[in-house]
């Protein structure tokens, strides 16, 4: 499925080819909350990197998280690329170097229609704080840490793309 996203002033625009774009991947984490997710989390979707195409990249920044060893102490920058709007500050896409076909696109930043998920997945919830209501629906599935298993693996289960790996959108519900 070809996604059109773009940032809040319009300085940037970007499309990309998503194998995975069911929005279902709710994300908890400290840096995804405090980055892109307003509502207490973020969501992330998988496209292929390779098909990127952007305009007003020159409006582009990146940003490298850290993290802190809860055992150790010892503050770690991550490798993967947070891309922004320097102008508006839209969060835009997540690129790993460690994982470089896939990048990440944040929903809030796609224009196009996204399928609705059939069951969320509710992920890093050892990081929500207190103040952060997630309903939980009967099939939701819900993780301290990460999820066991990964975003084309979910849409396989749920039958969610062809044999080829191709996005096969199901009706809304």
């Amino acid at each position: 499925m070809k996604l059109n996203g773009s940032c809040h002033c319009g300085a940037v625009h970007f499309s990309v080819q998503s194998p995975h774009p069911y929005p279902f991947n709710l994300c908890y984490c400290s840096i995804c909350r405090k980055t892109a997710g307003g509502g207490g989390y973020a969501i992330n979707l998988g496209a292929n990197y390779s098909t990127i195409e952007v305009s007003g990249e020159d409006k582009i920044s990146v940003f490298h998280a850290t993290t802190r060893d809860k055992e150790t102490g010892i503050v770690d920058e991550s490798p993967a690329e947070r891309r922004f709007c320097s102008l508006c500050g839209s969060a835009l896409w997540v690129w790993d170097p460690r994982w470089p076909e896939l990048v990440h696109p944040f929903a809030s930043a796609i224009d196009t229609e996204l399928p609705v998920p059939p069951q969320h997945t509710h992920m890093m919830l050892s990081s929500k704080p207190a103040w952060v209501c997630f309903p939980v629906a009967k099939d939701d599935k819900s993780f301290a840490a990460y999820p066991d298993e990964s975003l084309a693996e979910w849409h396989r289960r749920l039958g969610l793309e062809d044999s080829e790996g191709r996005n096969r959108p199901q009706e809304h519900r």
